[in-house]
């Protein structure tokens, strides 16, 4: 029996557990810090899975599992609890949904999982603890740095590098060879045509900061 245990109990950690169970681990075990005993009653009535402790616990038992993967979509907290998990000794490894295509020829980090029908082309670089969403694309020579979440439908041109903790929102596209900073912010929808410095936020089409636009 495969075993894994699954960090955050959001609906992004459900995500998580899907895939985990779709490569074969038979038993998914969750922790979660802001879990109490009444979640189950109340919000999370048609969570099929076992809720046991906090980081805390998970870190005194990880001899228990096979395998540990972060169900946290938010980036920086994401790679804080990858980061506690990987000192302590966890055994972490990236998590592919079946339908997704990833080329042999792509590098994918430990904790990063990549969700239904998204698409990562030779050749590209995936850093530790990243989130490549649903139906997004990762074009050929790509570059993203630890902890960036791809959210649903985002493309990224070839030869695009995006810095570390940043977030591309649903259906946001990157012309090819462009560089995004770390901490950078893409709006939902927004068509980015240059460089995007570090910790900037950026919206629209073309996608120009909000500054810019206020």
């Amino acid at each position: 029996m495969k075993k894994i245990a699954i960090l955050g109990a959001s609906g992004h950690g459900k995500v998580v557990a899907e895939i985990a169970e779709l490569n074969g681990f038979d038993e998914i075990v969750f922790f979660d810090d802001a879990w109490t005993v009444n979640d189950r009653e109340a919000a999370h009535t048609d969570f099929p899975w076992k809720v046991v402790g906090n980081t805390e616990s998970l870190l005194a038992c990880l001899r228990d599992f096979e395998a540990c993967a972060v169900g946290i979509g938010d980036n920086r907290t994401r790679w804080e609890k990858l980061t506690s998990l990987k000192r302590a000794g966890a055994r972490l490894t990236p998590l592919i949904h079946p339908s997704a295509t990833v080329s042999r020829y792509s590098e994918l980090g430990d904790g990063t999982v990549v969700m239904a029908k998204a698409v990562i082309n030779p050749f590209v670089k995936v850093a530790e603890a990243c989130i490549v969403n649903t139906g997004s694309t990762v074009d050929h020579d790509c570059i993203l740095n630890e902890a960036v979440h791809l959210s649903p439908g985002a493309n990224l041109g070839g030869g695009v590098e995006v810095g570390s903790q940043s977030w591309v929102g649903i259906g946001a596209s990157v012309r090819q060879y462009l560089k995004i900073g770390s901490g950078v912010m893409v709006g939902a929808g927004a068509v980015v045509v240059q460089d995007v410095p570090n910790d900037l936020t950026v919206v629209g089409i073309p996608a120009r900061s909000q500054c810019e636009r206020s």
